[in-house]
């Protein structure tokens, strides 16, 4: 009787979720020790909280039913408690501030970086993991709080290589569209659905211009508007009246608008509407913060690079005044070969109630947050023409006998700072140690055999010199003759010499240890 054949596991990624190489990884580690420095010049101190919270903590993402699964991944403890992966950094630094309240310096200024999880339904560029690299103050109710961030911000994306003209920090004011909301009747929980839709509309202002925000005021937008085909989006159902008051606020050549030199609200041909935007207290107070960080910002000599902008929506609800977005406006191509612009790396805004539901009173608070993994992926665009990363040196063994030697050999190039590594495969085939080097990027690799030992010498053969010429070399008599880019050298020279090739291509290496 034939005997059941073991069943074989299926090795499969979770959606939403993605393995990531050392490439990747070695350029997030430079973009995340680039980010932590420009922090740490403006004042901000690191700060670590866990991946886990209470769920209650996670504020509006608290769900309604038994199960929490709205948004965050949750899971009860053996004290049946509510447990959730962080859905973002803010909420558990809201919790840690308002836990050290008493010991911590106001403001606290601090920086995160770290993963958070989103239970959302996965799809192209939207995972349900990812990296944020966040810098809040909490404690500060003065706008030049947020002024601060925003120049921070800017200074932070210039030193990743983004060249200035190539990105804008553009802010807005959650009180102004509060005021803008209450002006064309839409104020209320009754109104929450429209205001919604509303803010939508706003939000799409940078892809569709004036006339389409118009559309989505009003009735609604087919994707192809002067055919009226492809997907049709309905609309607000704001009259005439109300989207003119809306899209005043936009049009930058139109009467509302905030500057260093202060605010100017005027709606042409309707002095009622304009009327009823400064009526409202929220729209006035907004509007004069935008006026204050615009000030602020010139005087520091960032205008241009942070600009008030009143199409910025940010989403989460817990922003109670300025908000914030950091665009890349550089073009880039897309699949097709058609140029289009990276959009939003990051953003934040200020959120005065959050941890203020742990105290029972309002402390302020503003932050931004970076994008780290849509960053990355945008600066991979700038840097595509950078040298690699390089991988360590490999020694490769002839003799599996020697094996001691050789780890002498690898224990003297790291004693130097060189990354190295001895050979650990099957030593019997040389080739196949080759290829391995090859496939680990290294740069070169070390070879002794027999004779090679016992005239104290060994070979070390460039593999990026050697990979140029093979290029250029077609007969193999040729090759065998110019054996390219491979020399001797005296055993003790082995770290001087290693070393010259690693500065000839420009690799990096440490300084000795010890």
């Amino acid at each position: 009787m034939a005997k059941d054949k073991p069943s074989k596991l299926k090795a499969r990624m979770p959606r939403g979720f993605a393995d990531r190489g050392p490439a990747e990884l070695a350029a997030t580690r430079t973009m995340l020790e680039t980010i932590r420095k420009v922090y740490e010049l403006y004042g901000f101190e690191a700060l670590e909280t866990p991946f886990i919270e209470y769920t209650d903590a996670l504020g509006k993402f608290l769900p309604d039913q038994d199960r929490p699964n709205e948004g965050v991944f949750s899971f009860q403890d053996d004290d049946e408690q509510w447990l959730s992966l962080r859905y973002d950094l803010t909420a558990p630094l809201a919790r840690h501030v308002a836990e050290n309240f008493d010991r911590l310096p106001k403001p606290f200024r601090s920086y995160r970086a770290g993963w958070v999880f989103r239970n959302e339904k996965p799809g192209p560029g939207r995972f349900r993991q990812f990296m944020q690299f966040d810098a809040d103050t909490v404690g500060a109710p003065t706008v030049a709080a947020d002024a601060e961030i925003c120049m921070m911000m800017a200074d932070t994306l210039e030193a990743l290589g983004i060249a200035r003209g190539d990105y804008v920090i553009k802010v807005n004011n959650r009180k102004v569209l509060d005021g803008v909301m209450e002006a064309i009747g839409l104020g209320g929980e009754e109104n929450a659905g429209r205001r919604l839709t509303v803010l939508r509309a706003i939000d799409k202002f940078d892809k569709v211009g004036i006339a389409g925000v118009r559309d989505l005021l009003g009735a609604g937008r087919w994707e192809n508007p002067a055919a009226k085909s492809g997907d049709f989006t309905k609309g607000a159902g704001l009259d005439e009246r109300q989207a003119r008051i809306v899209v005043a606020t936009l049009d930058g050549n139109g009467g509302v608008s905030a500057t260093g030199e202060g605010v100017q609200v005027e709606i042409a041909g309707d002095v009622g509407a304009a009327a009823a935007l400064v009526s409202s207290d929220s729209f006035r107070q907004g509007m004069d913060e935008l006026a204050e960080i615009a000030r602020l910002v010139k005087a520091a000599g960032y205008e241009g690079r942070v600009k008030v902008d009143p199409s910025v929506v940010r989403g989460l609800e817990y922003y109670t005044g300025p908000v914030f977005e950091a665009e890349l406006t550089f073009e880039v191509k897309d699949e097709k070969g058609r140029p289009v612009r990276f959009g939003s790396v990051g953003g934040g805004g200020r959120y005065d109630g959050l941890v203020g539901r742990f105290r029972g009173e309002a402390v302020p608070a503003t932050g931004f947050s970076i994008g780290v993994s849509r960053l990355a992926s945008a600066l991979s665009y700038l840097k595509s023409a950078e040298q690699p990363e390089f991988g360590p040196v490999v020694v490769v063994v002839m003799d599996r006998d020697e094996a001691a030697h050789y780890m002498g050999l690898v224990a003297q190039l790291r004693s130097a700072g060189i990354r190295a590594e001895m050979y650990l495969g099957n030593p019997k085939n040389l080739g196949n140690q080759f290829k391995y080097a090859d496939r680990r990027n290294s740069p070169c690799v070390v070879i002794q055999g027999s004779d090679e030992r016992a005239a104290g010498e060994v070979q070390i053969k460039d593999l990026i010199e050697g990979a140029k010429a093979a290029a250029a070399i077609t007969d193999n008599a040729e090759w065998r003759e110019s054996r390219p880019a491979q020399f001797s050298c005296r055993e003790a020279e082995l770290v001087a010499k290693v070393r010259e090739v690693l500065d000839h291509h420009g690799v990096p290496h440490g300084a000795a240890l010890g």
